[in-house]
């Protein structure tokens, strides 16, 4: 496997205008164009024909994650206002789903607008009208870590988890570079049609162009359909600073995944295995490296989960390994089994860039991304240097870009 640690960034840019960054999605989700890419040819649908564009017997891996209203914003007696962006749970929560279900009080890791004015121990208030009700939430400044604030948010009544605290009390935290207020209609857009675990900060996009009629058109062509949660963190929008990929740390991310799912996705490993979103896509690549790591290390029998995480590189250390991916995911799924477990719950800091040789999926569904960034590496880890072509005639051809723009379907190119 090549190395992708001396790729350059710089090498995967291009001239992306305003005017081409959808600020709203469409009124119809299935309406969104979509682009083709396979062996080099390019063609355009529509996602609600997508079904068409699969082959029957495929199987689609989606991320069924859901987006948290993570930004929270306080007003100082002063007049001042502090806005909270809460990024991921403090440490001593097993997972994000059992961060989200405490009560009474949780901490965070933070981002904080207007730091630099609110002291150490100061308590901060808001209260919300909801139904009748009259909730109080309070944020009190614990420490200051690198790149976050730890966040200690307390609340009443304290019979209420935090997840419907945020969904009481925050904002749908909109990507930066919609460049417009928050709407009701966010609400529901920003949101596939089938998430369901409380935990992003940011939309899987790929998936917001799927409706229940795709979904029965999929069914009727014999097209299978499972789920992964990836939990999106505000890493997704990190832009990469260093000269090359080995000084750039990438973002970890939870990942949730049943033992069922891993039995679908092995059954499935001949057919054409197609993740929806780069999310769902490092979900499963990441399932076959742990799968790796777990052949020979019966150890991780008398550890917890965080055996499994799956850092940076270790994908290109691990590669010379040469394990079929069949083996890798029985590997795994007998690990679960031994140690009685049913769900997968773990981190992935994957890079998947130019050099990664694709062990599951065979396509991917996608919006087009920024320049230079991590996203746009892994579209060019799966279609080589045709991504410049695919972008160039995205942006030749009316079609709208990032989290409420149009996608595509791009087919792994073989070597």
């Amino acid at each position: 496997m090549k190395d992708p640690k001396n790729l350059s960034i710089k090498d995967y840019t291009y001239s992306l205008p305003e005017e081409k960054i959808a600020k709203y999605p469409l009124a119809e989700r299935d309406g969104s164009k979509l682009l083709i890419y396979k062996q080099g040819n390019i063609t355009e649908e529509f996602y609600k024909n997508i079904a068409n564009q699969l082959p029957q017997e495929s199987l689609l891996i989606f991320n069924n994650t859901k987006v948290v209203e993570a930004r929270l914003l306080f007003q100082k007696p002063s007049g001042g206002v502090i806005e909270i962006f809460c990024l991921e749970p403090h440490e001593q929560y097993a997972d994000i789903t059992s961060a989200m279900l405490q009560k009474e009080k949780v901490l965070w890791h933070c981002l904080v607008g207007g730091a630099s004015k609110w002291k150490n121990g100061q308590l901060l208030e808001k209260k919300i009208q909801f139904e009748g009700n009259e909730i109080i939430l309070s944020a009190k400044y614990i420490e200051k870590r690198a790149g976050s604030f730890i966040i200690e948010l307390s609340w009443t009544p304290a019979t209420l988890s935090f997840a419907e605290i945020l969904h009481f009390a925050g904002a749908v935290p909109l990507p930066p570079y919609i460049k417009r207020e928050v709407e009701e209609a966010d609400h529901e857009r920003y949101q596939t049609v089938y998430a369901e675990f409380d935990g992003s900060v940011a939309a899987p996009t790929a998936g917001l162009h799927f409706t229940d009629s795709i979904f029965k058109k999929l069914e009727q062509r014999k097209i299978q359909k499972d789920f992964v949660t990836l939990h999106v963190g505000a890493g997704t929008f990190k832009p990469v600073k260093s000269e090359t990929m080995l000084e750039h740390d990438m973002h970890a991310e939870w990942i949730d995944v049943s033992k069922e799912t891993i039995s679908t996705i092995l059954k499935n490993i001949d057919n054409t295995i197609v993740a929806v979103g780069t999310t769902s896509l490092r979900t499963i690549e990441s399932l076959y490296w742990m799968g790796v790591k777990a052949i020979g290390n019966r150890q991780w029998a008398m550890e917890d989960q965080s055996s499994t995480f799956l850092s940076q590189w270790e994908a290109y250390d691990l590669a010379e390994k040469n394990i079929s991916a069949k083996d890798a995911l029985q590997s795994l799924l007998n690990w679960m089994v031994e140690n009685k477990l049913e769900r997968l719950i773990t981190k992935t800091q994957i890079l998947i860039a130019p050099g990664y040789k694709f062990k599951i999926a065979k396509g991917l569904i996608t919006n087009f991304h920024q320049p230079q960034s991590t996203l746009l590496l892994l579209v060019a880890s799966l279609i080589g240097d045709d991504w410049k072509k695919v972008y160039d005639h995205a942006l030749n051809n009316e079609f709208r870009f990032l989290s409420y723009g149009d996608g595509s379907l791009l087919w792994l190119n073989h070597d």
